[in-house]
């Protein structure tokens, strides 16, 4: 039985800069119910105004839907005048003929140098045919209740099927979540309790909760700045990836160093040239007559004293000398690092790709084309940032979302848009003159910062 999720909607509160901001996809924006087809939403706005706000959101409620222990550096994150922060996310979850409407919330405080989760919960309405059951909370998780495993109770009764050896198992799972400071309701040992084959009601819960961690794990991509970062540096290739074999998927970053060869063991060396092999069916098209190649210069050993092999990548095209892929531009090398996640995106509807700024280093025009074709065939879907605004041509205006100056509403759909403006004047436009319901840009002073450059240019003088 094939499942699909499909994130819909962000809602952030208290996190880096941004006091409130909520980014809906495209298909609850129409108010469409899609799950095979394509959604690209594309956020726009000046630096510092809360864009990378939400894929570093995304990045982190992936890690603690795996069940990864929170990160210290999570405390940054929070607004450095508050004490909590506040994620929601929503999700449409398909089955063969049920559709699942869910909402995750965490709760985030500060604690010691780190952050710690202070309440979680997931609510669900359920779709079965014409019926419809109300959206309600299934599972509310407070950490300070001590003597509390999670409300309603309704849903502890089902979860622990009457068994007091299981509540035992859910009481000790609560311990361990709060020991290793992760998700109660993700967390290893309690997700393994509630993705039971359940007999009662709370198996359509466990079904979302399963299928929630699967998305997490397997299907939800996002590529931060420090993916570009390693790329800029011309220290690896981090090629975000996904492969399915034998009914067993594999999902990751497969980082390759542009400096020199490097020691692969058999099985990592494999899975690299199937990497290689899916890259190279689209390259060719969007690099006329290029490919890349695994060049292997035979067995070593690697520092474990164990059988590897000694490889290297090399951009391959018509007519010229093969060159190590080191040498390619630093667009070309963006472009091969995340092609297979974008391909992975374009034919799986429950792929999530999130990227932080896709435009880096990518030609204007090639840059409209991917996101235009990606709208048109493709059945996942992609956020991303961007500053070039080719984009704003190419998609449609239910597709892009802009930052403002406004904390307290940081995100926005352009409002009295016709479908024969150019979004990208009406952008401009809106800078310049206003107009919107928010404020999207705020304004800077030519002559100001002209005279503050001569200004530091006399005191560099002496």
């Amino acid at each position: 039985m094939e499942t699909i999720v499909r994130l819909t909607s962000l809602h952030i509160e208290k996190i880096k800069n941004v006091k409130n901001g909520q980014i809906v996809m495209p298909g609850v924006y129409q108010k469409q119910l899609l799950n095979k087809q394509a959604e690209v939403l594309g956020l726009y706005g000046q630096n510092g105004s809360g864009k990378t706000a939400v894929i570093d959101t995304l990045y982190y409620l992936q890690k603690i839907m795996v069940g990864d222990s929170l990160d210290e550096e999570l405390a940054d994150y929070i607004d450095v005048q508050e004490e909590q922060a506040e994620i929601s996310a929503g999700f449409s979850v398909f089955e063969e003929s049920v559709f699942y409407e869910v909402g995750y919330r965490l709760l985030l405080q500060r604690k010691d140098k780190g952050a710690e989760i202070a309440r979680e919960t997931l609510s669900c309405a359920v779709h079965k045919g014409d019926n419809k059951s109300n959206k309600t909370v299934f599972m509310d998780y407070k950490r300070q209740e001590h003597e509390l495993i999670f409300t309603p109770q309704k849903r502890l009764d089902e979860a622990a099927e009457g068994s007091k050896e299981i509540k035992m198992d859910l009481i000790v799972a609560k311990k361990m979540a709060e020991k290793s400071n992760c998700s109660y309701i993700f967390g290893e040992n309690s997700r393994e309790i509630f993705c039971r084959d359940y007999s009662n009601s709370f198996r359509q819960y466990s079904r979302v909760i399963q299928a929630l961690f699967q998305f997490a794990v397997k299907d939800l991509f996002v590529i931060r700045n420090t993916h570009s970062g390693m790329i800029s540096a011309n220290f690896f290739l981090p090629m975000a990836f996904k492969i399915e074999q034998n009914k067993m998927g594999m999902k990751g970053d497969f980082a390759i160093s542009l400096t020199e060869p490097v020691v692969l063991q058999e099985e990592r060396k494999n899975i690299l040239e199937i990497i290689v092999e899916q890259i190279n069916i689209v390259l060719c098209t969007i690099i006329p007559g290029m490919k890349i190649a695994v060049f292997d210069y035979g067995m070593q050993m690697t520092d474990s004293g164990k059988k590897g092999y000694k490889i290297e990548l090399l951009s391959v095209r018509e007519g010229i000398s093969p060159i190590p892929i080191r040498m390619e531009s630093e667009g070309i090398i963006k472009i091969i690092s995340i092609l297979n996640a974008l391909i992975q995106a374009f034919g799986n509807p429950s792929i999530c790709l999130v990227i932080d700024e896709l435009d880096a280093g990518i030609f204007e025009y090639m840059l409209g084309e991917l996101l235009d074709i990606f709208e048109k065939n493709a059945k996942g879907q992609l956020i991303f940032t961007s500053h070039n605004l080719r984009a704003l041509e190419m998609l449609d205006k239910d597709s892009i979302m802009f930052s403002t100056a406004n904390p307290n509403r940081r995100y926005i759909h352009m409002k009295n848009i016709k479908s024969s403006n150019n979004l990208r004047d009406v952008y401009i436009r809106g800078i310049t003159l206003g107009g919107q319901d928010e404020i999207i840009y705020e304004e800077t002073d030519s002559l100001k910062i002209a005279r503050a450059f001569r200004k530091a240019g006399r005191r560099i003088q002496g």
